[in-house]
Parts: structure tokens; C-alpha cells; sequence
């Protein structure tokens, strides 16, 4: 049998690697001579930036920048390796990701994306000629204003003074002045891999969809649903460009609303930029059975997260799909209809939330167990069946 195992990462607890090896230690204890294809996938956040590296043998690069609540955290950036422009490539996840807040200290009124742009000034240092910006996993909300402030970048008041770093400040924002913007941000092409489904304003603006994900309350929420209005009104006045509900401008807490309108980047679908490094289609065909996997499968999986876009690629070739999940959501059933066949939590018995992070490799890996041992027996239904 061909298995092909083509997973996402679980946040905060295992990398895309990992779980792809998970699997495939379950798999193989049912199956010990089945094929089994590796495609460990990424979409814009964590691993987005040392999984193109590595499929193009490039080189990442470790420094310090200012981590989401303002502490120094150790980030990284990279470059592609191959001929071309020297393209640089990084995620925001390793400056600003929800991994870096403290769970005790949680709110999104108060997190920055300033070490994003750090990291970018620090590629701009090394001589990037073209940037590659992964978004997604992100613990902060302030529509990619620290991102743009460390670039140089004036978010002034009323009173022409300077606000302060966090999505909140945003409620204070009266104008913007570019005039010190970093001037090699003109010379480069920047390139965005975000999630299209996420926009900054409105009902299914960004604070209200994903604030709560980020420790924000009912109240935190609709303020800083509020700060962003009042950014994109001034974005819209300043700079002519509307950014309430365009495509992307809502990913990572708005951070493609600040790269595209601040800095003139160009945002795409994440999996449009990741498909041309990270090749799967080609491992689909002709396989028996794909697995994927993610930490949590909800209505929210078929705007572009990587089962979703697995299962579509999969059932171009008629290849049955198998999601092993951490946590099944609200309205999950939604994904048989985008070919996801059947999924799976890993989560069989009650546990703490510190208890699954801790135990997350095994419990895949019996997961994937389990959904080897129910397949085989389907096949033998369906042989029993067959010769009547």
C-alpha cells in the first residue's frame, strides 16, 4: 500500500516534521512493508521559514529581535538558496507567534509585530533583493503598526505625537507619515503568504474571529475591532487605499493589511507561494491513501488551511483522505464536502490541555494506528463483499 502523509503542524506542540513521522510510525505498525511518502507542509506561520529553506538549500540565520510583549525573543530569517535575486525569506510567527506570549499573559490589546520588522530590516542588512513574508500563528492584533514602526514608519495622533506599540494604540491613530520610512523598502519586491479568507474589519474582521484565540475578552474584542476601523479610515484618508475587506488584509492580526498598504507589498494565498517550493501533487497520484493532520479542524479548515487544500489536491486523483486532528471544532462536518473523508481526534480519554501538548507524538502516533488497523478492515469488508 502507498501512503502518502502530508500534515500540518500542531501549534505549540509539534512541527510539521514531526507529526509526519507520528503518523508514520502508526502507520507502519499495522502495515510494516507499506510505502509511505513524507510531505511534512506549511502554510505562512511556524516552520514556513526553515521548510523553504530547506527544500531549496538555503541558509537560515538566528537574532535577537523584540518579541510580542516586548521582551527580546530569538528569531530567524533566511535565504533561499538557488540562482535568482537574493530572496529572503521569513515568517512572522518567529518574531510575533502566539507561542511567544505567556499563556498567563495573554491579550492581543497590548502584543506587536515591531520584532517583524526588525527581522526585515535585519534581511534588508544582508542584502535581500526580494522578500518572502510568511503570516499566520500570530499572538498579536495591531494590523502590522509595530511591524511598520520599526521600519521607520510615524503612526502619530492628534496631537502629532507617536503612539505607543499594541493593537489598542490603533484607537489614538490621527495620521501617518511615511517620510522615514526605511528607504530600501523602495528597492525591493515583497512577497505575502497569508491566508485570503481573513479580512481586517467588519463581522468577520480579524479581531472578532480570532481575538478570543489570542486571550482577548468580549470586550477586548469589539476595542480592538474598533481600533482597527479607525487604522483602516485612517489608511483609507492618508493613503488612499482601503484595506477594511480586501483579501489577506486581515491575516496575523492584520499584518497584511499593514505590509500591502504601508510597505506596498503583494499578498497572495499562502499555499499559491508554498505549492512552488514544496511539491505533493506528484506523490498523490497513483497513491492509496493520503493522511493529513492539523491541531484543530473546524468550519474555519476549508479558508485555506492545509487539509483543506490536501484533500482538494487529492481528490483530483480519486485518493481517499484521513485528517488526524487534535481538537474537533464547531460546524467540523463541513469538510466532507472539501474531501476530507474522515477525521480524527487524537484526544481519546479526558486530559489537560498541558497533558495532550506533552504526550501530542504518541497520541498521533496511535491515532494513526488506529485509522491504519479501521482501513484495513474496510478493505477486508470490501474483498468479502466483492466475492459474495
Amino acid at each position: 500500500m502507498r501512503i502518502v502523509v502530508a500534515p500540518s503542524g500542531f501549534k505549540e506542540s509539534l512541527g510539521a516534521e514531526e507529526v509526519a513521522d507520528c503518523i508514520e510510525a502508526g502507520v507502519l505498525r499495522v502495515l510494516p512493508d507499506a510505502e509511505v511518502l513524507k510531505a511534512p507542509m506549511v502554510d505562512g506561520g511556524e516552520g514556513f521559514t526553515k521548510a523553504l529553506v530547506t527544500a531549496t538549500d538555503g541558509e537560515v540565520r538566528q537574532v535577537e529581535v523584540t518579541g510580542p510583549v516586548g521582551e527580546p525573543v530569538e528569531g530567524h530569517y533566511g535565504f533561499l538558496g538557488g540562482d535568482g535575486p537574493r530572496t529572503a525569506v521569513l515568517e512572522m510567527a518567529a518574531a510575533a507567534g502566539l507561542v511567544l506570549v505567556p499563556r498567563e499573559v495573554r491579550d492581543p490589546s497590548g502584543t506587536t509585530t515591531y520584532g517583524v520588522g526588525e527581522l526585515i530590516r535585519e534581511a534588508l542588512d544582508d542584502g535581500a533583493e526580494q522578500l518572502l513574508v510568511g503570516c499566520g500563528d500570530s499572538g498579536t492584533t495591531d494590523g502590522g503598526a509595530g511591524m511598520a514602526q520599526a521600519l521607520g514608519v510615524r503612526l502619530l495622533d492628534k496631537d502629532g505625537k507617536e503612539i505607543g506599540r499594541g493593537g489598542i494604540e490603533l484607537e489614538r491613530l490621527a495620521s501617518i507619515d511615511l517620510s522615514g520610512r526605511d528607504p530600501r523598502l523602495d528597492e525591493v519586491e515583497i512577497d505575502v503568504a497569508c491566508n485570503w479568507h481573513n479580512v481586517l474589519c467588519g463581522t468577520r474582521g480579524v479581531a472578532r474571529v480570532f481575538g478570543p484565540q489570542k486571550g482577548a475578552t468580549p470586550e477586548q474584542v469589539e476595542r480592538l475591532a474598533g481600533a482597527l476601523d479607525n487604522y483602516a479610515d485612517v489608511i483609507g484618508r492618508e493613503l488612499g487605499v482601503d484595506v477594511r475587506e480586501t483579501p489577506g488584509n486581515g491575516a496575523s492580526g492584520g499584518l497584511g493589511a499593514g505590509l500591502s498598504a504601508l510597505l506596498g507589498a503583494r499578498l497572495h494565498p499562502r499555499y499559491e507561494i508554498v505549492s512552488r517550493y514544496l511539491e505533493v501533487e506528484s506523490l498523490i497520484e497513483g497513491s492509496d491513501l493520503v493522511f493529513t493532520a492539523e491541531g484543530g479542524i473546524d468550519f474555519q479548515t476549508p479558508r485555506g488551511k492545509i487539509p483543506a487544500e490536501i484533500a482538494t489536491r487529492a481528490k483530483k486523483y480519486g485518493v481517499p483522505v484521513v485528517a488526524i486532528v487534535g481538537t474537533v471544532g464547531k460546524g467540523a462536518q463541513i469538510n466532507h464536502e472539501h474531501g476530507i473523508d474522515a477525521y480524527l481526534s487524537i484526544l481519546q480519554q479526558p486530559c489537560t490541555l498541558d497533558e495532550a501538548i506533552e504526550n501530542a507524538g504518541e497520541l498521533v502516533t496511535v491515532c494513526a494506528e488506529d485509522v491504519t488497523r479501521l482501513v484495513m478492515v474496510g478493505r477486508g469488508l470490501t474483498e468479502n463483499v466483492a466475492l459474495g
